[in-house]
Order: structure tokens, then sequence, then C-alpha cells
């Protein structure tokens, strides 16, 4: 399988007394692919994996691979700052049978480069399923550097990197200098244009949830070097690109799926609904964009 194209990283709905909503999560899937969708992204931190128990963690992602049914491959969120923890979770992962593994940088404990290097080794050694790196300074607290990076892309395991550090000069290196087997991805819907202009292959999108159309003819018109067309895309969806961060993610792209009736609008604390302002800023920018 192909890592190109538009990845979701799926939300995870809530019922009202906070379950997981198995039924609005099966008709996302469902939406995805009749939209076209190149892969899906069960549990990542749009998913709010860290207010999800172990059974849930590993529930969604198996609802996620039974109603995908294969159609399009399923990359599941199994990273944790324990690394016995996330070996845990990726066998069950693999197990569930998952196509890869979104493994993020250990957050919080804020590990050495090599502490980094050990932890994903570790993963990789255990695990015999190829691994996606996620670095994400925002959250993690701190940065993967290329060095580190380019060590990990030697083994066979590890074949790509969700790249959300902000660093088009990162990016750049990384694309210069990894292997050819090795792949990028944004992990951030704002910089997908401008990284696959260095070399990425996609996007592991938030925006995709609502708009996993628009998100496909974006990157397919980049890969394919029609850069015009790409970046006139790229405007028109800006400025819902920049309302899904006017609070913490997911926070707002969940509430545009209740906009959209795909959802309630029920999150774990310690995130909550948006102000009432922020609301409809957000749902302005919806109907300006033509989203509603």
């Amino acid at each position: 399988m192909s890592l190109e194209g538009v990845f979701t990283a799926l939300v995870t709905p809530f019922n009202t007394d906070g379950s997981v909503d198995e039924k609005s999560l099966r008709e996302l899937v469902e939406f995805q692919i009749d939209k076209g969708i190149s892969g899906l992204v069960p549990v990542g931190t749009t998913g709010e994996s860290p207010t999800l128990d172990y059974h849930e963690h590993d529930k969604v992602i198996e609802l996620v691979i039974d109603q995908g049914k294969g159609r399009v491959p399923v990359i599941a969120g199994t990273g944790s700052n324990s690394t016995a923890e996330a070996i845990r979770l990726t066998k069950h992962a693999k197990e569930a049978g998952a196509d890869y593994s979104l493994q993020v940088a250990p957050y919080y404990n804020k590990p050495s480069q090599e502490g980094f290097y050990r932890h994903f080794m570790a993963i990789a050694e255990a695990v015999d399923m190829p691994l996606v790196i996620y670095n994400i300074p925002g959250r993690s607290g701190k940065n993967i550097e290329n060095s580190t990076m380019l060590r990990l892309a030697s083994h066979p395991n590890i074949v790509a990197v969700k790249e959300a550090s902000g660093s088009i000069p990162q990016v750049m290196d990384l694309c210069l200098n990894k292997p050819a087997d090795f792949t990028i991805l944004s992990g951030d819907d704002n910089l997908g244009l401008p990284i696959i202009a260095c070399g990425g292959r996609g996007i592991i999108s938030v925006a995709s949830n609502i708009i996993p159309t628009e998100m496909e003819e974006l990157v397919r018109t980049a890969n394919a070097g029609n850069f015009e067309r790409a970046r006139e895309l790229h405007y028109l969806l800006m400025p819902f690109f920049k309302a899904l961060f006017i609070d913490t993610n997911p926070v707002p792209v969940k509430y545009g799926c209740f906009l959209k009736g795909m959802m309630t609008d029920v999150y774990r604390l310690p995130l909550c609904e948006m102000s009432d302002e922020d609301k409809k800023v957000f749902k302005e920018t919806m109907e300006k964009s033509g989203l509603l």
C-alpha cells in the first residue's frame, strides 16, 4: 500500500452520556471512504486518545478496521510516552488488522534524542509492522531532530513521518537527505501544500473529517505538479484551516461535524465545548467557505 494522499485523523464521536458513539463512528468511516479518502487514522490526538481507556482505544481501532473492510489502509494511533504501553497497543493493532501504526513522540517526559531513538527502535523491533513516526513538538514538548529521524529511517519497519514541527527548513532538510523509500506526510493542513512542494507526499488531515473530497483534490493536484490549481485550492480552504485551530484540536472540527449533523457536540474533560463567540466565528467561517 502506498502512503500517498490524504489520511483522515478521525475524531471519536461520543454519545451524550460520554460513551463512544459506535454508530456515528461507523458512519464517519463510510462517509470518508465514499468520498475517496486515501486512508484512515483512528485514535490519534484528533481522536481524543488521551481520554480513552485501553478497552475503548482498542475498540475504536477494531471498529474502524471492521467498517473499512480493507478498502483503504488504516494507520492506527498506538503511541505512548511509555515504551511498554506503546508496544502493547501496537501489538493489538496489528492483531486487529491495522496496516500501519502511528507512533507519537513521547510527551511530557521529554526524552533525549537518544531516548527518542531507543523508544521507536524498541517498538519497531517488538512488532513487525510499518510505523509512521509523529513529530509534534507543540504537544510533546520536544522536537525529533532530523539526525535522529534519519537514524530511525534506516529500520525497515519505520517507513514514514507525520511531520508537524512547523519548520519548513527542517522539512526541506529531511526531504533532501531521507532514503528514497521513506515518506514524509504533513501533520498540518495549513502546511500540506508547502510540504508537498518540498517533497512530501500527502497529509494526515484534521480538515478532511469534514471536507475529504476537497483535501484529496488539493493533494492530488499538488502531487501531479499542478501547483497553480493546488495553490488556488489551498487559499480557498485556508480560512477553514485557520478556524480549525480557533480552539484546541479536535474541539473545532468536532463542532463542525456537529453542525453537519454527523455527531454530537460532546467531548471528554479536560476538553470541553467552545465558547459561544468562537462557535459563532467558526460557523460563519464554514458558511462563507460554502461548507454549510
